[in-house]
């Protein structure tokens, strides 16, 4: 029995997040507002090519014992993730480099100083010696005869080459009335959270112990691999998340430079401390979205697709990441391309490729924009073909209702949903007729209007057989939470999860007041201390709320059985007779407060029940009742406007029509789900990261790595369809990276509506005004105009 939520404090109420009192007030605490006495700041010395041989690292007298470099730290274990993969390529990443950089911006030294403009002074003045080496950069040239070796033992630049096959492809080709190739580049991105990357070490000789403050999605999984490279015990290692400013995959990793602020605390025995800037960010923080996809698509005189063939290049930078390594963002594109539809046949050759880059690693939507990205172009591309309207031929190709639960050609479950419902009620809120009598009037500035539709489905909240089918190291397949009440019926929940600013500290109160009747005013929610918690996994993968929500009400119902009891004790009733709401326990002829429950079960031990033992604490695991997770969809519509003369695109009109099933709070859905489409829209028309033929970023500040402002992001219209899914607590799917996966996908549609009769189509991210230029001086050209490829224009940094 659940308490009544008649207050409008419980599941699907939308209540204010309890953490924005004290942000609003600007007394949140971050990293970098934690202070020590004695305090040391560290800056690195960071390689200055992309691939070369350590020869020395030349230190100035004045500083010697202000520079550690990797020979001061012997003991000092590389950081190794391989996963169950087999043919996966064995890789050493050392916290500090030793006899070789892989990298633009590895770090290679590390130097200290009172402050951190000191310890910058004097990493500048250290000169590393470093033999330059050729780059490899193109991931697809990469895996040609003859490319450079990053690592010559390998014999190529594969972390891994795979292969799957599904139906009959060679009876869909034999079949298709037409056939469509086309090729899909997303670029390299980085996931730029408002604070980056940040840690502060303190040995702690009292308690024998390493406490390290860091902004860390998963702070229980990088302990772990933390105190296995720095050679200690787990209970001498500490790691405590404060606030954190938004993390989105990039916090979920064991950084070098984590680890060596870290091993220097505990050499020194002072506290030490490292914040990363942009630069360093965009230089050296994991790289994220770039993809190669080669695909041939087979399909009927109606559009329905009949087979998919497909090639998938997946760069991953110059290491394998820990815990995850580049495989599973190759995976999940590999599982994830034939989307939301029926497809029959499906082939996939995928390679792995090491290049020297930064790492790369998961960012909000791992893999699935890219994934969405091919499948959506490719519908719009098949329905140009055989002349039907683009969103009817996706409609057709979904599957129905009617087939849920339906194992997708790739293995994956979905469980629940209407899916092209979700493509009509999109198209409705964008006024999809008005834009096509639009687009026949004509724009008197000369733009040329588009519509288009990406569609998606987000796998969510996976368990522990997806995670072994994926080969990862670690196995995030549960969440745990505790819940204990103190003596004067307040209510603490102490969870693995963290919150990085999807308001879980309200969320999770707000079920815990949906079993057990307690005001969210009174829960306080304790996340991102190992010492605390239970063991968790952490944030990621749209999870927590599916998973630690989960956990937090198989907690408050443990809670409440032993509640119950001494309630029913104390009152002299039946246990099955009482209620609980608005913090008491309501029986047949009076009630009991909580504060009341709390007292006997902590200070009176002679008023307990028989056979109960004194405390209210309850400790427990999730995890959902499907291995492939539960499965979050939505359509996404985009209008645009696209100027061919400079190439420019306006984004005028938004919608997504998503369903998460059950929403716990429907305002912070909201907000996940508008925050998610303004990264989208970065990763379609702003975001890059380029680099040079010698592995040179050329985007390393703001500057040149553009984002999205509040002028680029149009009023988003929101549509929810309410689906909930059998498998979890309430009905709820994950829904936290949903609104980031269909809009570059959206958008490169309704380009491609608005530049169809030119037969210009653009199939990379982002569509930079030069790249939307050039499709349109190349259409032009195949008509016989003969206009030249424009340049780019002088203020224009990306290619």
């Amino acid at each position: 029995m659940t308490a009544e939520t008649s207050t409008g404090k419980g599941v699907g109420a939308s209540v204010r997040r309890k953490e924005d009192r004290r942000h609003l007030r600007g007394r949140g605490q971050f990293v970098s507002d934690i202070r020590m006495p004695g305090m040391l700041d560290v800056a690195f010395v960071r390689a200055s090519v992309a691939h070369g041989i350590v020869r020395d690292i030349v230190v100035p007298d004045e500083y010697r014992g202000q520079v550690y470099t990797a020979r001061d730290f012997p003991d000092l274990k590389p950081i190794v993730a391989v996963p169950k993969i087999d043919g996966f390529k064995y890789s050493e990443h050392p916290a500090l480099a030793t006899d070789r950089v892989r990298f633009a911006g590895e770090p290679v030294a590390m130097a200290v100083g009172a402050t951190r403009a000191i310890a910058e002074d004097i990493a500048d003045a250290v000169y590393a010696d470093i033999e330059e080496l050729p780059a490899v950069v193109d991931t697809v040239a990469a895996t040609l005869p003859g490319a450079p070796l990053i690592r010559d033992e390998w014999g190529d630049n594969l972390y891994v080459e795979r292969r799957a096959e599904f139906g009959d492809l060679d009876a869909a080709r034999r079949a298709a009335a037409v056939t469509v190739t086309r090729e899909y580049r997303m670029n390299r991105q980085s996931a730029v959270p408002l604070e980056g990357r940040a840690i502060l070490a303190v040995w702690d000789e009292r308690l024998e112990e390493l406490c390290v403050y860091t902004g860390s999605q998963s702070p229980h999984q990088t302990r772990v691999g933390m105190a296995h490279v720095l050679g200690i015990d787990e209970r001498k290692l500490r790691l405590i998340t404060p606030d954190m400013g938004g993390g989105f995959g990039a916090k979920r990793v064991l950084y070098p430079e984590e680890l060596m602020v870290a091993a220097l605390a505990l050499k020194l025995k002072r506290p030490v401390r490292w914040l990363d800037d942009k630069r360093e960010h965009l230089l050296s923080a994991i790289h994220c979205r770039e993809h190669c996809h080669k695909v041939t698509a087979y399909a009927d005189a109606r559009g329905r697709i009949l087979g998919l063939d497909v090639q998938v290049y997946v760069d991953g930078g110059a290491y394998s990441h820990w815990p995850n390594s580049p495989f599973m963002e190759t995976g999940m594109a590999v599982k994830n391309i034939p989307g939301p539809y029926l497809i029959g046949a499906y082939r996939c050759h995928s390679y792995t490729v090491a290049t020297n880059k930064s790492p790369i690693g998961a960012y909000r939507g791992v893999a699935r924009p890219a994934a969405c990205f091919t499948i959506e172009r490719t519908i719009d591309e098949v329905a140009h073909a055989v002349g039907r309207e683009p969103y009817q031929v996706r409609m057709e190709n979904m599957v129905p209702e009617s087939a849920m639960p339906h194992r997708s050609i790739t293995g994956l479950v979905f469980d629940c949903g209407n899916y092209a419902e979700s493509v009509r009620r999109a198209a409705e809120l964008v006024g999809f007729d008005e834009v096509r009598r639009r687009q026949r009037r004509a724009e008197p500035d000369g733009r040329l209007i588009g519509v288009g539709f990406g569609a998606f489905t987000e796998q969510t909240a996976h368990g522990c057989g997806e995670w072994v089918s994926r080969g990862t190291p670690v196995i995030p397949g549960y969440e745990s939470a505790t819940a204990r009440m103190l003596a004067d019926g307040s209510l603490i929940l102490m969870v693995g999860i963290v919150s990085h600013g999807q308001g879980l500290e309200t969320t999770l109160s707000q079920i815990a007041h949906q079993e057990l009747g307690i005001d969210p005013a009174r829960v306080a929610v304790r996340h991102g201390d190992t010492q605390v918690s239970p063991f968790g996994m952490g944030t990621f993968a749209s999870r927590s709320m599916v998973m630690s929500g989960g956990a937090v009400a198989r907690a408050c119902r443990g809670l409440r059985d032993k509640m119950r009891l001494i309630a029913a004790h104390a009152m002299r009733a039946d246990p099955a007779s009482l209620e609980f709401r608005d913090g008491r326990v309501h029986g047949p002829s009076g009630s009991m407060g909580f504060d009341e429950i709390g007292r006997i079960a902590h200070l009176r031990q002679e008023a307990l029940p028989p056979g109960v033992e004194p405390l209210l604490d309850f400790t427990t695991t999730y995890e959902p009742a499907v291995d492939t997770g539960v499965f979050t969809y939505a359509t996404h519509a985009a209008v645009v406007a696209v100027d061919p003369d400079t190439g420019k695109v306006d984004v005028l009109d938004y919608a997504c029509v998503e369903d998460c099933g059950t929403m716990i709070n429907p305002m912070i859905v909201d907000g996940q789900v508008i925050g998610g489409i303004a990264q989208g829209i970065g990763t379609a028309l702003y975001e890059e990261i380029p680099f040079d033929e010698n592995g040179q970023p050329l985007a390393t500040t703001l500057a040149d790595y553009l984002l999205p402002g509040a002028p680029e992001i149009p009023a988003i219209k929101l549509g929810h369809m309410h689906t909930p899914t059998p498998h979890t607590e309430y009905g709820m799917k994950g829904m936290g990276e949903g609104g980031a996966i269909p809009p570059p996908a959206a958008i490169a549609n309704a380009v491609r509506d608005a530049l169809l009769k030119l037969g210009a189509e653009l199939n990379e991210t982002p569509m930079t005004p030069r790249r939307v230029r050039a499709a349109v001086a190349a259409a032009q050209q195949r008509a016989g105009e003969a206009a030249p490829v424009p340049a780019p224009a002088a203020d224009e940094v990306l290619p």
